[in-house]
């Protein structure tokens, strides 16, 4: 394949951060989609259209950049950060559009993960005389659609762990009482979160202690609520009628039991069949445990708030049995720490041997 030669490397990774910018934009509005960004840019570095992918069944990025450009698409660079569709779906396929706007070279962010697709769409352009470039700012593109590529490629939603602690690991006091440990920009963090997630997990616990609604309330209104979840081995008889979790009739808890890795599969396979492509689990600390002793989490989210409660009887983030040696501590990698308001955010990805 040729390499291109119309612009510099660091031009490419201008171009496409300013397709992810785009494609941001329909953050939480795309599901079972993934979030899409397009830039067409002239021969003489100049940006002459942009779109982005806003919700599932309507025109891919590429479409809405490619019509903001109009006839300027011809002989120009186009810049999308995830490969263009070569098939049919809800929508035709985008190759289709670049080839018949004459556009000269295609820059891809990463290639589709779905092996019935992956690579196909590069390569009927490449087949049409277009210069194809792949793998510019790969990571960022990556990571913005983990959720969708970790469900188009096994079948289960990506699940998200968060957590709300305090510098001692403490989520509650003994009597339960938890709001709020974490400080306001880092609840605001969790719900963009929750904005981004098809599901919310929560403890059976949790849910008659807090008596959450499991749902978006920022900003208010919001398009599609996630589904709710609750895991608990007792069912729904458990909890009253008067839960806040039971308050929207077309949007009822779903109740799981699972114990084991193999429950959990199973049950996030099922989940899963029904497009429920990320899940954010919230609280609590039994929970945490049993999912990640289980081996089902793909990603964890710390807030650490400066504060330390103490306490032998105040509860910890993450329950379970007590390890016997430190060898069966769970190590993270791909770390990044970074500070929302007063808290600590701490992001990783669990270390699976």
């Amino acid at each position: 394949m040729a390499k291109p030669t119309s612009a510099a490397p660091a031009a490419d990774a201008r171009f496409m951060r300013r397709a992810l910018a785009l494609a941001r934009r329909a953050w939480g509005r795309t599901s079972p989609n993934p979030m899409v960004g397009a830039v067409v840019v002239s021969p003489a570095g100049k940006i002459i259209g942009e779109g982005w992918h806003r919700q599932a069944g309507t025109p891919h990025a590429e479409v809405h950049a490619l019509e903001a450009a109009g006839k300027k698409a011809r002989g120009a660079t186009l810049y999308v950060t995830l490969e263009p569709c070569s098939s049919h779906g809800r929508t035709p396929p985008c190759t289709d559009a670049i080839l018949a706007a004459g556009v000269a070279r295609v820059v891809a962010g990463c290639l589709d993960p779905n092996p019935k697709h992956a690579g196909r769409g590069i390569e009927r352009l490449h087949e049409h005389g277009v210069d194809v470039t792949t793998g510019v700012e790969k990571d960022a593109c990556l990571e913005l659609n983990e959720a969708f590529f970790h469900w188009i490629t096994t079948g289960r939603p990506f699940l998200l762990l968060k957590l709300g602690m305090t510098l001692d690991g403490r989520i509650a006091t003994a009597s339960g009482q938890s709001q709020w440990i974490t400080c306001e920009e880092a609840r605001a963090c969790g719900q963009k979160l929750r904005q981004w997630a098809d599901a919310i997990l929560a403890g059976g616990e949790t849910v008659r202690q807090d008596n959450p609604m499991l749902t978006v309330r920022t900003p208010q209104n919001w398009w599609c609520q996630p589904r709710k979840l609750v895991w608990s081995r007792r069912g729904p008889e458990a909890f009253p009628r008067a839960l806040r979790i039971w308050a929207d009739p077309e949007n009822p808890p779903i109740f799981l039991r699972a114990q084991t890795r193999t429950d959990w599969l199973a049950q996030l396979q099922q989940l899963g069949n029904k497009g429920i492509t990320s899940i954010l689990v919230e609280g609590g600390g039994e929970l945490a445990a049993n999912l990640l002793r289980a081996g089902v989490v793909d990603k964890i989210e710390l807030f650490v708030a400066p504060k330390i409660l103490g306490g032998c009887g105040s509860r910890p983030a993450v329950g379970g049995p007590d390890p016997a040696t430190l060898a069966e501590a769970l190590e993270l990698e791909k770390m990044q720490v970074r500070q929302t308001g007063t808290d600590l955010r701490i992001t990783g990805y669990p270390k699976h041997n």
